[in-house]
């Protein structure tokens, strides 16, 4: 309770910004990564940042994008879509948004040290029209334009010039700048102060300019790595709600009542990333050849990992097991395809000695601490299955700031990544890490090297094709590819329910954020 302790302090004076404000303090496991809105593709930094940055849609209630920073668009022709822009809106500094910061924001987002390039996926250019209208050209027909612009963030071109941070943070590089540690955006709430691994503040938006219903004027969001401090902090009353109760103490606090709980999945699948594409494995006993580039020692790797296992004993249950490399709830999911292998160790073996491993073989397996449900837990009992096959993985584990950086300069052979499809659509995860990567939106987060001609083909063809049965029908194909080819190890896909005080009201989110619009506090 230490680190909680210390914060008090500085949340009762964060307090008295506001003397009749309603504040909400909101606890999860791990920090944001920055805030840099084009910078990290990160789900924590996403979550806070869509209460400050806003995009030209927004996803609504029902999961369908709604209008935001534009208020109609109309397709001119299949590949030019006019957007009219939202007039007096005001970014948190007090100056106006116009078309030249959506111009400027697209030309920052697709800048190639972040990875954010895949929401503006099939986009050729933003054009000005006037200050309030802007043509967007697509590269073709583009049938998630609408869903994937929800998370590109406007920024303000006039605030990132006069700070000196018109190029995309490169966070890999640990490079800092402005808009790293400041924010300026038009959204429902302003950033007072974040002070990394402590907490994040922010206030509401007077000027806002949509009616916002929610109550809460303050929110503090309180990364609290330990999952127990977590639950005795929201047991004494010093955090409001939690977005990822422990698996171990779901079914006690349903059981005592004595607070609220929100049942509910989560679009996310936590899997194992295998560098495919060097020529040797970094840090591995096998010198002069990569082992996972054979198929059969990517089947075998599938074959030792015991899924049930693991959601019995370390999930308590809360884990859908997974074949495929997306959540229900997304666009292409199948539940008849989302059969898992059955462990077998003895047929794992036999395709290691086939492939030229009799006796397997070593190699680092790089694992976050604070980012995914029970995440080293799940690494543990993994590298346990792996060993019977002789596979010796050496387990390193790391905050989930520092796990990122790690694999995004290619210095992991073999890492836990989890991703949430935040346009649900099947389409979103396959781009970024399925195809082979480029200086672009395909394969932005393919820090595997997976290189599968084919499954490229269904890509491109996804991304274009407009009529919707022949979508899914090459959707189903490429995930049935990335699943037969052995592409990824998947492991499970998480359910997320929440815990809160009893006073909170709030709206349980599939893609993991919580927002304050839609949350109110006694």
């Amino acid at each position: 309770m230490k680190p909680l302790l210390r914060l008090l302090p500085l949340l009762a004076a964060l307090t008295l910004i506001g003397a009749h404000a309603a504040p909400l303090r909101w606890a999860a496991q791990n920090d944001i990564l920055t805030l840099d809105p084009h910078s990290q593709d990160h789900n924590t930094s996403n979550a806070i940042g869509n209460h400050i940055y806003e995009g030209l849609t927004r996803l609504g209630k029902n999961y369908r994008p709604e209008p935001s920073l534009a208020t109609k668009w109309t397709y001119t022709s299949q590949t030019q879509v006019r957007f009219e822009l939202r007039r007096g809106v005001k970014f948190h500094d007090g100056s106006p948004f116009t078309a030249d910061d959506v111009v400027f924001s697209f030309g920052r987002i697709t800048q190639p040290q972040g990875t954010k390039q895949t929401y503006v996926s099939g986009i050729k250019e933003i054009r000005k029209i006037d200050d309030h209208t802007v043509d967007v050209m697509l590269e073709a027909p583009t049938p998630m334009l609408l869903q994937n612009i929800i998370s590109f963030p406007i920024m303000s071109k006039v605030w990132s010039e006069k700070n000196k941070t018109t190029s995309t943070q490169d966070y890999k590089a640990k490079e800092e700048n402005y808009a790293s540690r400041n924010a300026n955006g038009t959204g429902p709430y302003k950033l007072v102060i974040w002070q990394p691994d402590q907490v994040v503040k922010m206030v509401a938006n007077a000027d806002w300019w949509d009616k916002n219903p929610s109550n809460v004027t303050e929110l503090s969001y309180l990364p609290i790595k330990s999952p127990p401090t977590r639950v005795a902090a929201l047991l004494s009353g010093d955090v409001d709600l939690v977005t990822d109760i422990p698996p171990q103490d779901f079914f006690k606090l349903k059981e005592e009542g004595k607070v609220k709980l929100l049942e509910g999945s989560e679009i996310r699948t936590v899997f194992f990333v295998m560098d495919q594409g060097s020529d040797e494995l970094r840090e591995s006993s096998v010198k002069g050849k990569n082992p996972f580039k054979d198929k059969r020692v990517r089947e075998a790797m599938n074959l030792a990992l015991d899924r049930e296992a693991i959601k019995r004993s370390i999930m308590r249950g809360l884990s859908v097991p997974g074949a495929l490399m997306i959540a229900p709830g997304v666009n292409g999911y199948d539940a008849a395809l989302d059969k898992p292998l059955k462990a077998d160790t003895a047929r794992a073996k036999k395709l290691l000695a086939d492939a030229g491993y009799p006796n397997g073989f070593e190699l680092p397996l790089h694992c976050p601490n604070n980012r995914y449900v029970n995440d080293e837990q799940v690494c543990q009992a993994a590298v346990s299955m792996w060993a019977k096959i002789g596979v010796r993985a050496r387990l390193v584990a790391a905050p989930f700031a520092t796990h990122s950086q790690t694999f995004q300069r290619h210095e992991s052979p073999f890492f836990m990544l989890g991703w949430g499809v935040s346009t649900y659509d099947a389409l979103y995860g396959m781009q970024a890490w399925g195809h082979t990567r480029t200086n672009g939106a395909d394969g932005n987060f393919n820090f595997g090297k997976v290189s599968d001609t084919r499954l490229d083909e269904l890509i491109q063809k996804i991304k274009f094709e407009p009529d919707v049965p022949q979508r899914n029908a090459l959707i189903k194909e490429a995930l049935l590819r990335i699943r037969d080819e052995f592409l990824f190890v998947p492991i499970h896909h998480q359910i997320r329910p929440w815990a809160m005080k009893k006073g909170v009201e709030t709206l349980h989110r599939s893609n993991d954020y919580f927002e304050a619009r839609y949350t109110s506090i006694k």
